[in-house]
């Protein structure tokens, strides 16, 4: 198998495990991480982090060879696969963090944007490389990198397929945390700053800022106030409530 999924106390680990190739995306590799993400929703954990094998690399994108004289439909229900399996990420009832530990192209980059939050060494690289093959990105790349670093600088690295240096990544909003070394230790740290939180709390208000970046402000409005609603009628609520009345840590149950 390529991909490795193993559990650290309360926390996924999902591991791309092709150091040879660099960790490259075939289409048997997205079958496989889809098939562990399913895997991953159903184990007793709190958050998953992505990471890459090896030393070199995160991911660095897709296996060129498989992408060459495929017929248009063929090519249409590859983008699609990627893009669904991309995709589940959001769809987990906890935040993903990508753990960088080197290169990040293409697919690599694509599957780091879709993670809830992205961790890096300053050895990582990142870009899209995909306009120096006469492609543009197909897994979410041209619709999550404008989200996350405004139009203007998703443009210009999509149309330039320049390679990103850590530090800018880090300046412009793409990494969230940048680390000297072991990304994947960082990423843990990381995430167990959220797993002591009620998970329907977190989905309400992720689905809440999901929503700002889709609709008008008034319209975002309307939608904050119905979950932030919701989320008051939970038991997590009452007990958070409770334990701040009471001087004590709380005791969410994601109920």
């Amino acid at each position: 198998m390529s991909v490795d999924v193993s559990q650290t106390g309360d926390i996924a680990v999902l591991t791309l495990n092709r150091p040879e190739k660099l960790n490259a995306l075939s289409f048997a590799v997205l079958k496989q991480i889809d098939a562990a993400l399913d895997q991953v929703k159903a184990m007793p954990v709190r958050a998953l982090v992505v990471t890459g094998a090896g030393e070199k690399s995160f991911c660095a994108g897709a296996d060129i060879e498989e992408l060459r004289g495929r017929s248009l439909q063929a090519q249409l229900e590859g983008a699609q696969l990627g893009q669904a399996v991309f995709a589940k990420l959001g769809q987990l009832p906890f935040v993903s963090i990508a753990a960088i530990n080197g290169y990040a192209f293409g697919g690599g980059l694509e599957l780091a944007l879709a993670c809830t939050f992205r961790v890096g060494v300053r050895r990582a690289k990142f870009g899209l490389p995909e306009i120096k093959l006469g492609l543009i990105p197909g897994y979410g790349g041209t619709q999550r990198l404008p989200r996350m670093i405004g139009e203007a600088r998703a443009m210009e690295l999509i149309l330039s397929g320049r390679t990103v240096e850590a530090e800018e990544a880090e300046r412009i909003g793409l990494l969230n945390r940048l680390v000297d070394d072991n990304a994947l230790a960082a990423a843990l740290a990381f995430a167990a700053e959220f797993t002591s939180y009620g998970l329907l709390a977190q989905r309400f208000a992720r689905t809440a800022v999901s929503v700002a970046l889709d609709n008008p402000v008034a319209e975002g409005l309307k939608i904050e106030a119905q979950l932030s609603t919701m989320a008051y009628r939970t038991q997590d609520a009452e007990e958070g409530m409770a334990a701040f009345a009471q001087k004590r840590k709380p005791v969410f149950r994601d109920a």
